[in-house]
């Protein structure tokens, strides 16, 4: 009999209040290697919070946050980098007027030299980051060009590849695709897969159930901070999943209030 590997990531009945007001309740995930988590849900359903949560940014009321079968509270976001957890938000800190392999390094900089001759080794930056993103298979014109030149889905790959790079054993990735035509959509989901592919563990924040379908092994729904339902991707249809995401049984009531009455 075998057993599976214990989670990269887990989550049980995991809550967060902020006084009063109930951000997430009793939320469950998993984020396991070489699979992909997709949390799915509207505006205002808790997404945001969770990714602060697994992120280090907010420790959790309740519940509990397993990292490696470990029970943790992360102190910040460092002490969940340090632990391998790599978030990439929608907003991408980058600064635009700096060079693809500046912005690749950004915080992490090698340098050579010794003393008043130590510089930035900028020869090594350019080289690791071309050789990195085509890993991903991903291949940029000029890594020298300005990192704002480039498109949105090409700027959600490099931090893709730049989170692998540092050894990133999970990547949450908040609404990747969110501002994206589908041309550029389908280009990001691609290198989500090559990420998962890698082994990492990934969790991706969307609100569209036709992407986390297509990438997805794992969802969870969330509703007003709450789970709305789990599943496996051989446990559901995309009909089906969308159908909850849309509200379900909600859509079938607004569509009676919404029909034409018949003609007299």
């Amino acid at each position: 009999m075998t057993t599976e590997p214990t989670p990269l990531v887990e989550l049980t009945d995991v809550s967060k209040y902020y006084g009063n007001i109930r951000a997430l309740e009793g939320v469950s995930l998993e984020v396991r290697a070489g699979e992909i988590s997709c949390v799915l849900g509207d505006n205002g359903a808790g997404k945001s919070t969770l990714i602060k949560i697994v992120a280090g940014l907010h420790r959790h009321d309740a519940g509990t946050f397993r990292i490696e079968g470990e029970e943790v509270a992360l102190a910040n976001p460092r002490d969940a980098l340090d632990r391998g957890i790599a978030t990439v938000y929608q907003d991408l800190a980058v600064v635009p007027l700096m060079p693809v392999w500046r912005n690749f390094f950004l915080g992490s900089e090698p340098t050579k030299g010794k003393g008043p001759f130590k510089r930035l080794d900028v020869e090594q930056m350019r080289t690791t980051t071309r050789e990195a993103l085509l890993r991903m298979g991903i291949d940029l014109r000029d890594v020298d060009q300005p990192i704002g030149t480039l498109s949105g889905g090409e700027r959600q790959c490099v931090a893709i590849a730049r989170a692998v790079h540092f050894g990133a054993r999970v990547l949450v990735l908040d609404e990747p695709t969110a501002a994206l035509g589908v041309k550029q959509s389908g280009v990001v989901l691609k290198y989500v897969a090559a990420a998962r592919d890698q082994g990492l563990g990934v969790v991706l924040i969307t609100h569209n159930p036709h992407h986390a379908y297509l990438v997805g092994d794992r969802f969870v729904l969330l509703k007003r901070g709450a789970m709305a339902a789990s599943h496996t991707k051989d446990s559901v249809t995309l009909d089906e999943l969308t159908r909850q995401m849309a509200g379900g049984s909600e859509l079938e009531d607004l569509r009676h209030e919404l029909e034409r009455p018949p003609a007299t």
